[in-house]
């Protein structure tokens, strides 16, 4: 049995939660929140009945695993430490690392402690193509994302058009995906994972849109290179407790972590 740090409780450390329970390869024996609240508690007690729920991993603490589900500032406070010590960890939050020196400082830690962090594909597909066709050489990459104008509120897109008032799609951001990333953090990780596969983030041009003629989040992805060509549309679900979050995200969280313990992993 394999023992999981899970970081965050949220929408989608939740339904990690639902989707891990009852599976006797591992157990999740600590939760790293900042605060308990009720709702995160009941969960717990539901779901995970044996874990701790605590604001940081106890130094004594040697899990086998390290799962971050709780956005950009887990990665400073949790996953950094948890890799100088040794701890494997796997990351959801990847646009954390279009912040200056990120990528590198993760990398670096990772090294110190001799272990590994992999960089979860979440919402997007085609990132083991794009990856590979990376080794090749790669001349472009252009990502467009779609959602409808309400899982843009909250965000500097209200600075730029009425969400509400929109009859049409509206360029909300046009630039680099490590604009993009910085920008609009709770949306745009798909384009920081693509550009890390692919040309870097200041290489790689982003497109967003807000669509109200689209009820899904919407990513188009179009690279060339050595290769040749590549064009992948995909139309993900949201999350029914976060519309600013891909279902798709879960279940790539979920799928790194049974990868974890599986005889056969793809």
């Amino acid at each position: 049995m394999k023992t999981i740090a899970l970081i965050g409780c949220g929408a989608i450390g939740s339904s990690v939660l639902e989707l891990l329970s009852g599976d006797a390869r591992l157990q999740v024996r600590w939760v790293l929140v900042p605060e308990v609240s009720a709702a995160i508690q009941q969960t717990v007690d539901r779901l995970a009945p044996q874990a701790l729920i605590l604001p940081a991993l106890p130094a004594e603490a040697r899990p086998d695993l390290v799962v971050e589900c709780a956005g950009h500032s887990a990665i400073e406070e949790h996953v950094l430490p948890a890799l100088a010590r040794g701890i494997p960890a796997v990351v959801a939050s990847i646009g954390a690392l279009s912040a200056p020196g990120m990528a590198e400082r993760v990398q670096a830690a990772a090294e110190a402690g001799q272990t590994q962090v992999q960089l979860l594909s979440g919402a997007i597909g085609g990132i083991d193509a794009l990856a590979a066709a990376r080794v090749g050489g790669l001349e472009a990459v252009v990502y467009t994302g779609r959602k409808p104008p309400q899982a843009w509120s909250g965000t500097p897109a209200e600075q730029v058009c009425d969400l509400a008032a929109l009859t049409e799609a509206f360029c909300i951001f046009e630039g680099t995906a490590r604009e993009a990333a910085q920008l609009y953090p709770k949306n745009a990780n798909v384009a920081a994972t693509l550009s890390l596969a692919g040309l870097g983030l200041d290489k790689t041009r982003v497109r967003l849109f807000a669509d109200p003629a689209v009820d899904e989040n919407v990513h188009h992805v179009e690279a060339r290179g050595a290769f040749g060509s590549m064009e992948l549309t995909m139309r993900g679900k949201p999350l029914a407790a976060n519309p600013k979050t891909s279902a798709l995200t879960v279940y790539s969280v979920v799928r790194a972590v049974l990868n974890n313990v599986a005889s056969l992993a793809i």
